[in-house]
């Protein structure tokens, strides 16, 4: 079986005042994706830079989280690295991959972050023409979920978290499931930082689904 695996990167995101992220107001300028098997093996892979957000919504880029990023995402455009596409563009690539490889599930750490600021770009650059950017019955899968399941109720895992300060902050602290420590743990590489742009990420969630989809074998 197939997969679809992909990561995001937005415009500022700011936070509702019960503490969650606010999606209607983000739009995806960064689109990382890659057609996976259970193992992790790369069938197919895409960078898409959309340039409804990343070109003509110079302000909002402006205050993007990652803003500093803009100059890499130039070169990596120049070097056609990174393929530049408009809102629609962007949504038929990833839809007709889904139908190419008869795919019927998406992947994502933390996904509903990715799939509702998807929506939410989609509406406001299409004026609600389209509203949803993934089929309504493809099967939504989280990375982070896996983990919780699997990697993070490793003794190990919770030893490492414990040592280096990867602990949440409730009143019961529990190990953080975050992409980075997560692949800081399975690598030991405890430097490691993620790149924050879509491909890159996903490079390295590709694997820690692999590894949770081993573990629960």
């Amino acid at each position: 079986m197939r997969h679809f695996i992909f990561d995001v990167e937005a415009t500022n995101c700011p936070r509702l005042d019960n503490g969650k992220l606010d999606t209607d107001n983000s739009q995806a300028y960064d689109l990382g994706g890659m057609v996976i098997d259970d193992e992790g093996n790369d069938y197919k892979h895409i960078s898409l830079v959309n340039g409804d957000v990343f070109f003509d919504m110079k302000e909002a880029m402006k205050e993007a989280y990652f803003a500093n990023k803009i100059p890499q995402y130039m070169q990596d455009i120049w070097t056609k690295e990174k393929q530049v596409v408009n809102t629609w563009e962007m949504w038929s690539i990833v839809n007709n991959i889904l139908k190419e490889y008869d795919i019927h599930s998406i992947i994502g750490h933390n996904v509903w972050f990715d799939i509702n600021t998807l929506n939410s770009t989609m509406r406001y650059q299409t004026k609600s023409k389209k509203r949803y950017f993934f089929p309504y019955d493809i099967k939504v899968i989280d990375t982070m979920v896996l983990a919780r399941k699997t990697i993070c109720k490793d003794e190990k895992y919770i030893q490492f978290c414990q040592e280096n300060g990867y602990m949440t902050n409730h009143p019961t602290p529990q190990p953080r499931r975050t992409a980075e420590i997560l692949w800081r743990y399975l690598t030991n590489n405890n430097s490691f930082e993620e790149e924050h742009t879509g491909l890159a990420d996903v490079e390295n969630e590709r694997k820690i689904y692999a590894e949770c989809m081993r573990r629960s074998a």
